[in-house]
């Protein structure tokens, strides 16, 4: 049977890595077989695209280049280690899928929420989510959290001004009302342990439709 497939997303600062780890672990304790990745990123390749597109010095960075890339990195990730996690019946938490790259390319880059969608349709072919959970938070306090945090990485998106930031948030927003029946929004802004409780009441009740 195949397994289940869950993205998380979010502004940056939402608290989704943490929520993605204490996750794992609770699925893991209740017997189910987890996988773990994210996005760009989760294997080889895809790590090695994830440095240049990240790379704080890269600032000349076209939109256009910056959406083929993830694209790209999103292809390698997908054929080399979540489709085989899927096919042998895990469940895959992936922090950051598709929606990242039409929240912050296709709306706040302005490149067209649908045109970065037909990149992305290609690339991923049939594999979406089955389910999204979006943490929305108030940029402005996402960021904050960020500066609080010295263990966690200063890459080229967080350099981008408060505005960009808004429209990434905008992006998020609209794309969970066009694609309702997959993403469910969570209030980022409570504590981690209400954050927590709430995923885990979604991804559970996910689960057990099946």
């Amino acid at each position: 049977m195949p397994g289940h497939f869950f993205s998380f997303e979010g502004p940056e600062g939402a608290g989704k890595t943490t929520v993605i780890t204490k996750l794992t672990a609770f699925l893991k304790e209740k017997g189910f077989d987890v996988v773990s990745t994210r996005e760009p990123g989760g294997i080889e390749i895809a790590e090695e695209i994830r440095a240049i597109i990240l790379n704080p010095l890269h600032t000349k960075m076209d939109g256009r280049t910056e959406a083929l890339l993830y694209a790209a990195a999103r292809r390698q990730h997908l054929v080399e280690k979540i489709i085989p996690a899927l096919e042998s019946g895990k469940i895959v938490l992936c922090d950051r899928f598709i929606d990242s790259s039409l929240a912050y390319q296709g709306f706040a880059r302005g490149l067209g929420v649908d045109e970065v969608l037909s990149i992305n349709q290609f690339a991923i072919d049939k594999y979406f989510p089955s389910l999204t959970v979006y943490f929305d938070l108030d940029p402005q306090i996402g960021l904050e959290r960020i500066e609080k945090n010295q263990s966690r990485e200063i890459n080229r998106l967080d350099m981008e001004s408060l505005s960009f930031h808004n429209k990434v948030r905008q992006g998020y927003l609209q794309l969970a009302e066009r694609f309702s029946d997959r993403i469910v929004t969570i209030d980022a802004s409570k504590s981690i342990d209400e954050v927590f409780d709430m995923t885990v009441t979604i991804v559970m009740e996910k689960i057990s439709r099946r």
